[in-house]
Parts: C-alpha cells; structure tokens; sequence
C-alpha cells in the first residue's frame, strides 16, 4: 500500500486530507516562520488513532506536526519544518470528565475554552484562563504551551493548572502521568475515588515535564485533566491607573504577598483598547483617553459570605492602595471596570482582539520578575525608535505568574500582513530586540521560531540533555523535528 493508503486504512478516507487548499492552509501562519506545505493532513478521531498514526510515522520515517487549535496561529510551531504530516486534533473534543467534588476536568485536546467553560459553570466551576484567548484556543494547547492565566493567587507551580496527562510518545507507546499511571485503568481509579488531581510521576520522575513546552517534539497528548476552581456567586473588578508603571510594581507586590484579590494584570492603555475596541479607529480613540498603565484587580466571592469576602478584600485593597499613593477606581477615562470584566471573562471575540488595529501581530514574550519590567520596556522603545516602529503602537501585557515569583512579559507588535514594507520594519524590530532582550536577561522559557537557537546556544548543556531524552521517547525522530534544539 502507498503511504496515503495506509493512513486512510488507520482513520478513514474522509480524515486524510492531501489537496493543494488544505495543504496550503497549514503551511504557514503569522509568524516569520518560514512556509512549509505538509504532504498529508490528518485528523484523528481517538487515541487509537493517534496511535497507528504514531506507529505508522516510525515505519515510514515521516515527520508528524501535532495541532489541537485552529487558525490563526502565530509562533510557527505548527509549521512544518521537513514536510510530514499534520495531526490535527481538532475532532477530538470530548469533556470526559468534570468532578465537582476534586475541582478536576478531563478533556481533549481540541475543546476550546468556549465550549469548556458553560459546561463547567454547571457544575459551578471555572478554568482560569489566558488573557482573552482567541476562540479557536485549545484548552490543552494553552496548558502545554504554558500560557499565563490571569489569576496568578492559584499558580503554585508554572505548569498550574495542568495535571495528569495522557500521551504517545514518539515510540508509538501510549503513557499516562502522574496519578493516572494507576493502578487500575482509569475507571477502576474513579471507582475507588481518584480523580487524576496529582500531576507528579509516576514514581520519581514528572514526566508530564517531558511534553509541557515540547512544541510536539516528544509525543501527542490525547487528554488531560486540568485542575478548576470555583465560580464566583459575586465578583468586582477594580482600576488602578498610573502615568508611570513604577507606582504600581511596588502595590502589585504587596497585593500579591498578602494574596488579596484573584485577576492580577497589568496593560498599557495600547493594549486596553485593543481588547475593549472592536476597530482600528476606535483603538485609537480609546488609547488616547485612556491613562498609560492600568492595573487590573478581581475580587470575588464565592459559595459562603460571597459580598462580605469581597468587601473585606476591597477594604483591605484600598487601605494598602493608600500606603502606595495610588487609587483603585471603578472606572477610567474611556472605560468601566465592568467592561473590562467582560472582556476577562471570555474567550476574545472575532476578529482576535490582538488582529483589530491592523490586522496582524507579532508577539515577544518571555519571563522575567516584575520590578525589572520597566528596563525592558524603555529597551524595547529604543529599538522601536531605532527602526522607525512608533512605540504608541506597541501592546504591553505583564503577568505576574506563581503568586508574583515570576513575570511574563509581553510586547504585542501590530502588523498589516499587506504592506511589505511594515512587515520588513517588524521583522528587523522582531529580530533584533528578541535578542538583545535575551542579553539583558530575558528568559525565553517557550523559545518558539528564532528564539529557539537564541536560548539553547547559551545553554550547550540543556540542548545535550534535551537530545538524549528525545533519543529515548522519539528514538527516530519523527515528532516535530527541527523545533527546539532537534
């Protein structure tokens, strides 16, 4: 049999996709990556499936891309770098699991967060969420790309709340992680009360480390139990605006020590507008009224005393406010603490909020700690200067991360994708910003694209490290190569 029959032999005809319109459709995305068209595109309907795909790719040497969410995309890690074939998982959306009880979901990899989130609110649950993530959003993308949530209280370690896994790894074997390893399958585990909370081993290695932040170089996930926690019965967002960041670091930590209020971020008024406008002229009208920074606190309560909980937390918000000279307000010039709540509280709608001004963007994250964001920042505006990219264009998102140990620091750089021209002057500013930033200390812990060789020509010793586990779980090579250091 051809390699096409085989496949289709696996998951079916109407699942194996190899005309020129599809192909094309997952050859690219908005990154600077370079453009690479798949020989097939699949899409698997169980882990049975990916399993035979898995098997089939170690037989016939070819290369799988894993994708769990849709279009658009923009890091270039779904980009096929060899050709191959891409697995999209976006037909494999069951909710296997919500236990009320242990605050757990199981999922797989192609439910989104808006198909995710109602169904847990039954339950009086929620998943904390990235900011305002596209609708085509895996959930289990997210979690294994390590995207920050919004609400860094509930962070205690930087893969929170991912748990338990189920994976293939590039051996074709199927592994759970965890408390899911057993005994028992996982039924008999239910039985006896386990719920799949406990993300460590089994035995003394976490192996769901392995494939967190992999870029789909060691296995593909099937599904994945996220740790949820409760539906606020009330909650209130409050304002702190700031003509500089330095007035809000210092509260923010103080904030964050004494763990008062959930939502914690902090947006430039550039970024604020992209997610509260819903074109480029009103961006622009917002960004003007708006004040240069704003830091953004929830407070909620939840099943017992919900009003008084928050007015405790408010009271207590405002009396530290005072010792910082700032001023949490219900609103700001151009907004409402309720229409930024809305905006939190859901996947973004369309168009993505970060595609409203120009209709393109090109992202520079890494982490960092909050108190040396501001270097970064006036870094970052000097670059842009350089190279001729106005700074007011330039989107800033800070997140502290596990209860404010650590910081993701983000510039959004707005792009029309059709002015050549534009794309040259990001592309020069993308380039060399990405790695004077590196010099100055940012730690690109998700090295997507150039960032890649960027952070592992500084570490020779976690690229050899990295090469002799891969050689364990992908002994040929066939998951995602030449992504990371592979």
């Amino acid at each position: 049999m051809s390699e096409k029959e085989e496949l289709i032999a696996i998951v079916g005809a109407e699942y194996v996709f190899d005309d020129p319109e599809n192909l094309e459709s997952y050859s690219r995305d908005m990154s600077f990556v370079r453009a690479m068209k798949p020989q097939y595109v699949v899409k698997p309907q169980n882990a049975e499936d990916v399993q035979g795909i898995v098997k089939w790719a170690n037989n016939s040497g070819m290369p799988l891309i894993p994708v769990s969410s849709g279009p658009p995309r923009f890091r270039g890690d779904t980009i096929p770098t060899l050709g191959g074939a891409v697995v999209d998982l976006s037909q494999m959306k069951r909710i296997i699991r919500i236990n009320r009880r242990n605050r757990v979901a199981m999922v797989e990899p192609g439910l989104t967060f808006g198909e995710l989130q109602p169904e847990l609110e039954k339950e009086g649950l929620r998943l904390p969420m990235p900011l305002a993530p596209r609708s085509s959003k895996s959930v289990i993308g997210s979690l294994l790309e390590r995207e920050p949530t919004i609400i860094p209280k509930y962070q205690w370690d930087i893969s929170d709340p991912l748990l338990c896994t189920e994976v293939v790894f590039g051996t074709g074997d199927l592994f759970r992680t965890g408390e899911a390893a057993g005994p028992g399958t996982i039924e008999d585990q239910w039985a006896s009360g386990q719920a799949q909370t406990n993300p460590m081993g089994p035995f003394q290695v976490d192996f769901f480390r392995l494939i967190q932040g992999a870029q789909g170089t060691m296995g593909i996930v099937t599904w994945a139990s996220v740790r949820c926690e409760l539906l606020p019965q009330a909650h209130k967002l409050l304002l702190v605006p700031s003509d500089r960041l330095e007035g809000l670091i210092d509260f923010a930590y103080r904030l964050l020590r004494a763990r008062l209020g959930d939502e914690l971020l902090l947006l430039n008024s550039f970024n604020l507008a992209a997610l509260l406008g819903e074109d480029a002229d009103q961006i622009r009208s917002l960004r003007e009224g708006l004040p240069p920074w704003i830091l953004i606190i929830g407070i909620a309560g939840y099943e017992r005393l919900p009003q008084e909980r928050i007015e405790y937390q408010e009271k207590d918000i405002m009396d530290i406010a005072q010792q910082f000279g700032v001023e949490p307000v219900s609103a700001v010039p151009g907004t409402s603490a309720r229409e930024v709540s809305k905006a939190l509280s859901k996947p973004s709608g369309e168009p993505y909020w970060k595609l409203r001004f120009k209709g393109g963007c090109h992202d520079i994250f890494f982490l960092t700690t909050l108190d040396r964001t501001p270097e970064f920042i006036g870094a970052m505006y000097q670059m842009a200067e350089a190279t001729g990219y106005p700074s007011t264009d330039i989107g800033i998102y800070l997140q502290p991360q596990m209860q404010g140990r650590a910081c993701h620091c983000e510039f959004n750089l707005a792009c029309d994708p059709n002015n050549p021209k534009e794309v040259d002057r990001v592309r020069t500013l993308f380039t060399s910003s990405s790695e004077n930033l590196i010099k100055l200390g940012a730690f690109y812990s998700r090295p997507y694209g150039p960032w890649a060789d960027m952070a592992y020509r500084r570490d020779a010793e976690s690229a050899i490290a990295s090469r002799k586990v891969k050689g364990i779980f992908d002994p040929n090579n066939v998951m995602n190569p030449g992504k990371l250091c592979f």
